[in-house]
């Protein structure tokens, strides 16, 4: 993800509301696409300190800073509009219990980054919306356990994941591990993505590398995961345990991984590390595992996991490539 300056030449990043340096308030500016400087005149109306545009707050940013993306004034459907990244979500946690206000900011800034880094790889998501609306529905555990997960462009997140406490038990439990929040919103969207792309006229070419989605069933295959885990080869045809369950989450796994390794290499190329060129796979495929071993050493120096794998074998490499061309594909039409 890029960072951008304060005026005073501090840095700014993603979720910056407020120049940490300067005090200065800022928020995203959708005519620049960037954080910038907000500008409060006497009347009370915010303009962008950068070009001018008058803008309001998106609704949510009344919720202890839930959101900083603004909305053009002049195109506001409200005096009180929803943001382009807000308006996706559209159930959010009760406010009225104690932490859920906290877990919904987790949840959103998540979800943005997320959606963000998909419209940096030029995938027209407000076009595709006219195809399968997508939409987000953020719910806690009542008397029947909220499962994560996609259905028909609903994607659905339990609270629950927006506890680190609770997170953690669940990744030593299930034996992840990268279980994070970005995590699970890049892979559910795999499962959006391929209802959207593969499924209506791409399916022979998914089931050559990805295997046969009706056989066996979901169901059974989800069974025979959790009965007898997965194979003993699976480092070599897979990017994690989990994708070995069924083809429908080999695809997710391989998105996910995917948006990984374009986030990881768009950040790097901002600070001038790499020089990463999307029309080239095997170049970037090449430039993100070498980011990894470095990235690796580090995080060994402080005793944390592992960022990303040191080595993607040929049928992994297949897959991602396989993601690769879906996506420059969509970024086209």
């Amino acid at each position: 993800m890029r960072t951008w300056r304060c005026t005073c030449g501090n840095r700014l990043f993603i979720g910056s509301t407020q120049c940490v340096s300067c005090g200065r308030r800022t928020g995203f500016c959708p005519n620049c696409c960037a954080i910038r400087n907000l500008v409060t005149l006497e009347d009370g109306s915010i303009r962008c300190g950068k070009c001018s545009r008058a803008l309001l707050l998106c609704r949510n940013a009344g919720y202890e800073q839930v959101c900083n993306v603004c909305v053009e004034a002049d195109s506001a459907p409200t005096p009180s509009p929803l943001c382009q990244y807000c308006c996706y979500t559209r159930i959010i946690p009760d406010l009225s219990v104690a932490g859920n206000t906290d877990r919904w900011r987790k949840l959103e800034r998540a979800k943005r980054r997320v959606l963000i880094g998909i419209e940096n790889v030029r995938v027209p998501l407000q076009k595709l919306q006219a195809v399968l609306p997508l939409s987000f529905e953020f719910k806690a555990d009542t008397d029947k356990r909220v499962a994560t997960g996609h259905a028909n462009g609903v994607i659905t997140i339990n609270i629950r994941e927006a506890d680190d406490v609770e997170r953690e038990k669940t990744r030593v439990e299930f034996g992840e591990p990268h279980r994070t929040l970005v995590g699970h919103f890049r892979h559910e969207l795999g499962h959006y993505f391929w209802d959207l792309l593969v499924k209506p006229d791409r399916l022979q070419t998914f089931r050559r590398l990805f295997g046969d989605e009706t056989n066996p069933s979901y169901a059974d295959a989800h069974q025979n995961y959790y009965a007898s885990g997965p194979p003993a080869d699976w480092r070599s045809r897979f990017v994690s345990a989990y994708a070995s369950m069924h083809p429908w989450e080999d695809f997710a796994e391989t998105f996910q991984t995917y948006l990984d390794l374009r986030a990881v290499l768009e950040t790097a190329e901002h600070f001038d590390s790499v020089d990463a060129s999307p029309e080239s796979f095997e170049r970037m495929v090449k430039q993100y595992q070498s980011l990894g071993i470095m990235a690796n050493e580090w995080n060994r120096d402080l005793g944390l996991l592992d960022l990303v794998p040191e080595v993607f074998g040929a049928t992994v490499k297949k897959k991602l490539a396989y993601v690769h061309r879906l996506l420059s594909e969509a970024a086209t039409t």
